[in-house]
């Protein structure tokens, strides 16, 4: 009798289609005979593209349908971008896996403009984040910032049609697409300080699935691992979410992870940054310790007033 096949929930958009099959083809390569489906689901997150995320509730609109399709049982895993999974999952789910990092940094996208630096003043910059509308503006306070959402392909048409000078997106999931030959140039961390898990692929499953564990636990990067618990420790530490300009990145350079963290403001007046360095495997230690040099500086402040906003 063959065994049951694994379900993966998935968004519908283009790009969370391909993660989701990227993960089901590592799984039945790692598992010659292993069935698995793809349920792609249709999220409140992608229904609502006319307001910023910050405004109806954040990045876990993108999940939660995703969510109560494992409840009802019509799917055994969910394929996420870390980058959107919140510090907190609800009750009854957990973090099963995580992939091999892609590219993490920001990408630049002109069909005029070299880079941040060429933009001229008041140029029109379209993104959806505002973490990278807090750089932004910190950089170059002239820019006019405007929030971009839609899909991938939906973004660069706007660029096309002229609506915006540039636009800045995640280079993975251009990547992915195999839309890199439209990056411009790719933002250094000290240019652009990516977002916590960005060009990570998180698997979530329901708590306590064991069969889910032993099937994905050869496909998680204990590499990828190290670094996203730093990162998501110190975003736990901050009780971090869309709905606040926070950027986190750890990388291991010489043996040592180095994590780097800001906070600001979303008009990019005050930006506070942090880092530290330490073991890999004091990861989670480290990011916590980078959280709470970062409210130390006064993110918790920031933090409050965004929330009031």
């Amino acid at each position: 009798m063959a065994a049951e096949p694994v379900r993966i929930a998935t968004r519908r958009s283009q790009l969370a289609l391909w993660q989701a099959e990227y993960v089901a083809a590592e799984l039945r390569r790692l598992h010659p005979g292993l069935a698995v489906e793809l349920v792609p689901m249709s999220t409140r997150g992608d229904q609502i593209v006319d307001q910023p995320l910050s405004q109806i509730g954040g990045k876990g609109l993108f999940m939660k349908e995703l969510e109560d399709g494992m409840l009802r049982g019509d799917a055994d895993l969910a394929v996420h971008s870390m980058k959107d999974i919140p510090w907190r999952l609800p009750d009854g789910f957990e973090l099963a896996a995580v992939s091999a990092r892609a590219d993490p940094r920001d990408a630049f996208l002109s069909n005029q403009y070299s880079g941040l630096d060429d933009l001229p003043e008041g140029a029109r910059v379209g993104t959806a984040s505002l973490r990278r509308q807090c750089q932004l503006m910190d950089r170059r306070p002239d820019l006019a910032i405007d929030t971009l959402r839609g899909n991938v392909q939906t973004r660069i048409g706007k660029l096309d049609d002229g609506q915006f000078d540039a636009i800045v997106l995640a280079a993975s999931g251009l990547d992915r697409l195999e839309l890199d030959h439209r990056i411009t140039r790719r933002l250094a961390p000290e240019e652009s300080l990516p977002a916590v898990g960005q060009g990570v692929l998180g698997i979530e499953c329901r708590e306590g699935d064991e069969r889910v564990h032993e099937l994905v636990a050869p496909f998680n990067d204990a590499h990828t691992a190290i670094r996203t618990t730093a990162e998501r420790a110190m975003n736990t530490r901050l009780q971090g979410s869309c709905e606040v300009p926070i950027a986190g990145y750890a990388a291991v350079e010489g043996g040592e992870l180095h994590v780097r963290g800001l906070v600001g403001s979303t008009d990019g007046n005050e930006v506070l940054r942090s880092e530290t360095r330490g073991a890999p495997e004091e990861a989670a230690e480290l990011g916590t310790r980078l959280g709470d040099d970062l409210l130390s500086q006064g993110a918790d402040r920031i933090l409050r007033e965004l929330a009031h906003t």
